[in-house]
């Protein structure tokens, strides 16, 4: 008795020891703000300790030498930051990336659900589905032991050819702002630090270490860096991620205009900077610049952020406050998201089964129907004979590579393929278009040829009810596209089938815009991109209508290389050492607005994107609304199938001079039934009808009147207008307004 009765002393204490505890150690009292908490916490640190939360490792072995390998790191991880168990202080676990949980060695893979890439999901135009996704991935994360993720890729495509655009979220910086934002906010709901990335303008690959980007500061303000702005805005993120590439003359990672100017100053970001993995090139000059952390340090020359800076503070070439800085950053960042309250925990249990339908989802809404004459799509479950042709349709579908590659359940469904290493392995997730298909007819025939050889594949092809020719584009960090052209061969083949049986549809897996020298001869055009986990299902059921296609373009196709703002790619891969700078004269006319500026005629425009039904468009009106403008209007689905539809506000001075004719200004995604209408109000961000001046950051609208278009893309030429008059008036950073003009 007496032994239980200590016992029931014990428990009954442990109370008052945790409350003691935490009194002892108050930054763990989750009622106190993050700003309090980490200001507290930082006054007990000694400097060795501040200087722990300043660089990281990498979490895998890095060049094969095994000596760098960190024990306590999770395998083949991106990265880790030792804990500092004293104060209650955990370790950081980072992973990449925005399509899933990544590997960095597929040898001993970690098997995880893959959303289709970034494209695809800003292909849907669908808030809440980017949502879901990053919420899905940063459970994954969570459960994988990791509270960091690398994920948040924001880079406009200015380079239809760079190899990392499928991780991104196209040519707009609205609609990129907003939906990697969307995405950010649910990674980060899992208590998970998010990353927003590559900060900026690391617009290609090719000689991404060492290329200077030419842009004019006020064009840069908006655009590229208006789509992290607003990203920024949106969630609060944790973290950013400074690029690779110089950027005006400095490295993006020591450079203060960008980092403590705009970013921290004129935007107020309160989170962490960190490098990306071989981006620090020195101490002082980094530090005080604004970087915060060193990420990966082992890929870097020196640990820039070890003893050197130690040694740069004791001599006061970084200032003591700033090293504060540095490490108070990272700590409030960690008790804003969670990550001291909810420590993480590798092993816990993921519902795969649920995450591949959040993925297939994605990728269904992310499809886009480019062309479908003849009304050759939605195919017939009466027909007799389908013919599918090439892409490996027969095994799975295609990811892009690099340091977002995730691994699948199952494996790569086309092991051997070339290259075997960084930035591959060529992956196939084993998700087969072919085999959902042939779910779908058991009664038809369905023939298979992998395309190798046109002439047979045109001869399978003849007589065919219908024939899908599955065409793909590998391309991955590391490896920009040498051009817009679709490899090995596969223009001859989609001609020579094209020729055989005109009822032809192509299905593309790629990772941005391609030419379609054969678009006249084809009476259909897919555009799945790198459709993820069940990719395979997602495009079997939008082949067959069990989902109506509603993905909508988030990039312009050209029609021709010569139509772009650098015909011919910067730089020589062969030399990634080499020196060059890219002149980013097209300012902040990115993709539609270089088309606009320049009145060239896309083959397929920014915001296209087909349907098995038709929508209509009425009662347009625009109005200020507490200094906004509001634009409401009504969609009608004027077909006989359900569907879904995406309405695209542009707006254009009429009297003011822009960068371009035009900017999308907001979009909805409404889901209608056949005869139904719904009515659509949206709020314009006023940023939107102004410009940056110089390097300063307020935008100025000019008075005067505005042009508001209802849209079904950038180019349509039925669009519906109204116009409206708007105030001379300068807003700051954030759109608010500073002071109105009396003329104008």
């Amino acid at each position: 008795m007496k032994h239980d009765a200590a016992i029931l002393l014990a428990l009954a204490a442990l109370p008052c020891l945790a409350a003691a505890a935490e009194s002892a150690r108050p930054w763990l009292d989750k009622s106190l703000d993050p700003d309090r908490r980490a200001a507290l916490v930082l006054k007990e640190m000694t400097q060795k300790e501040k200087l722990n939360w300043v660089s990281s490792h990498f979490g895998a072995d890095h060049g094969g030498n095994k000596t760098k390998k960190v024990p306590e790191a999770l395998p083949f991880s991106a990265g880790y930051v030792p804990p500092l168990p004293r104060l209650g202080l955990p370790a950081l676990f980072l992973t990449d990336a925005g399509i899933g949980v990544a590997t960095q060695n597929t040898t001993t893979p970690r098997e995880r659900t893959a959303l289709p890439s970034g494209i695809a999901t800003a292909a849907t135009w669908n808030r809440k589905l980017a949502y879901e996704g990053g919420r899905m991935i940063g459970f994954e994360a969570r459960a994988s032991g990791f509270n960091v993720m690398l994920a948040g890729g924001m880079n406009l495509m200015r380079e239809p050819r760079n190899g990392r655009n499928f991780e991104y979220g196209g040519e707009d910086p609205l609609l990129a702002g907003v939906m990697v934002a969307e995405q950010v906010r649910g990674i980060e709901s899992n208590h998970v630090i998010a990353t927003i990335k590559h900060y900026a303008l690391n617009a290609q690959e090719t000689g991404r270490f060492e290329l200077d980007a030419r842009i004019d500061p006020a064009a840069l303000r908006m655009s590229d860096l208006f789509a992290f702005q607003v990203a920024l805005e949106m969630t609060d993120a944790g973290s950013f991620m400074c690029a690779y590439n110089r950027l005006n003359g400095p490295y993006g990672c020591e450079h203060p205009w960008l980092l403590n100017t705009v970013l921290k100053g004129d935007w107020g970001f309160k989170g962490f900077v960190m490098s990306d993995w071989g981006a620090t090139h020195s101490t002082v000059e980094a530090a005080n610049a604004g970087l915060d952390q060193q990420s990966g340090f082992e890929f870097d020359r020196s640990r820039y952020f070890g003893g050197a800076l130690e040694e740069a503070v004791e001599s006061n070439f970084v200032p003591q406050k700033r090293l504060d800085d540095m490490a108070l950053r990272i700590l409030r960042t960690m008790f804003a998201k969670g990550v001291v309250d909810h420590p993480v925990k590798e092993g816990g249990a993921i519902d795969y089964d649920a995450h591949g339908r959040i993925s297939q989802a994605d990728a269904e809404e992310g499809i886009v129907l480019l062309k479908n004459a003849g009304k050759l799509l939605p195919l017939s479950t009466s027909a007799k004979k389908i013919v599918v042709i090439g892409g490996h349709a027969d095994k799975g579908v295609l990811a892009g590579g690099g340091s977002s590659l995730v691994y699948p359940r199952g494996g790569n469904a086309v092991p051997g393929l070339l290259p075997a290493t960084w930035p591959g392995p060529i992956m196939y997730y084993p998700s087969s278009p072919l085999k959902a298909i042939q779910a779908r007819v058991p009664g038809a025939q369905v023939a298979f040829d992998d395309g190798t050889d046109p002439a047979r594949a045109a001869r399978l092809a003849a007589g065919a009810d219908v024939v899908l020719v599955f065409a793909t584009q590998w391309v991955g960090e590391a490896l920009d596209a040498t051009s817009l052209a679709l490899p090995d061969n596969q223009d001859a083949l989609i001609a020579a089938v094209a020729a055989a049986n005109p009822k032809t549809a192509v299905v593309l897996e790629n990772s941005g815009p391609v030419m379609m020298p054969w678009v006249d001869r084809v009476a259909g055009v897919v555009e799945a991109w790198y459709p993820g986990t069940n990719g395979g299902e997602a495009i079997a059921r939008v082949l067959f209508g069990e989902v109506n296609p509603s993905g909508r373009l988030p990039a312009t196709f050209p029609a021709a290389e010569s139509q772009l703002p650098r015909p011919k790619l910067d730089g020589d891969p062969a030399k990634p050492e080499e020196r060059f700078t890219v002149d980013y004269h097209e300012g902040a006319a990115v993709g539609y607005k270089w088309f606009d500026l320049k009145g060239y005629k896309p083959l397929f425009p920014f915001g296209h994107g087909l349907s098995y039904t038709q929508f209509g468009y009425s009662d347009l009106k625009a109005q200020l609304v507490d200094g906004k403008v509001q634009v409401r209007f009504t969609v009608t689905n004027t077909g006989g199938v359900a569907g879904k539809d995406v309405p695209q506000v542009y707006v254009s001075p009429l009297s003011a001079k822009w960068e371009s004719p035009k900017r999308l200004a907001g979009w909805d995604k409404v889901d209608l039934a056949p005869g139904a209408s719904t009515s659509v109000t949206l709020s314009i961000d006023p940023r939107l009808f102004g410009m940056v001046r110089g390097s300063a950051s307020t935008w100025h609208v000019a008075g005067g009147r505005y042009q508001v278009k209802l849209a079904r893309h950038a180019q349509d030429d039925a669009a519906r207008t109204v116009t409206i008059q708007l105030p001379a008036q300068v807003l700051d950073a954030a759109g608010h307004p500073l002071k109105t003009k009396t003329k104008g």
